[in-house]
């Protein structure tokens, strides 16, 4: 008797314990202040990057289209 009102007692404690868990989805809320802060980060290093190598690319760029506009 003492084994089935136990088994009882669990079996539905767990169940309700299943119903008021939240779906998986809800559970999952994933890291916005990290991608933030990713995104941020990369564009300031293109900004950089176009800064420093941007009349370089420039230089190149012409150098080819003269070259082409040559013939």
């Amino acid at each position: 008797m003492f084994t089935f009102l136990t088994r009882y007692f669990f079996s539905i404690t767990s169940r309700l314990q299943w119903s008021r868990r939240a779906p998986r989805w809800a559970e999952e809320r994933g890291d916005v202040p990290g991608w933030v802060l990713i995104t941020l980060m990369t564009a300031g290093l293109v900004l950089i990057i176009w800064g420093l190598a941007g009349p370089a690319l420039s230089g190149v760029f012409q150098q080819a289209i003269d070259r082409v506009s040559a013939f």
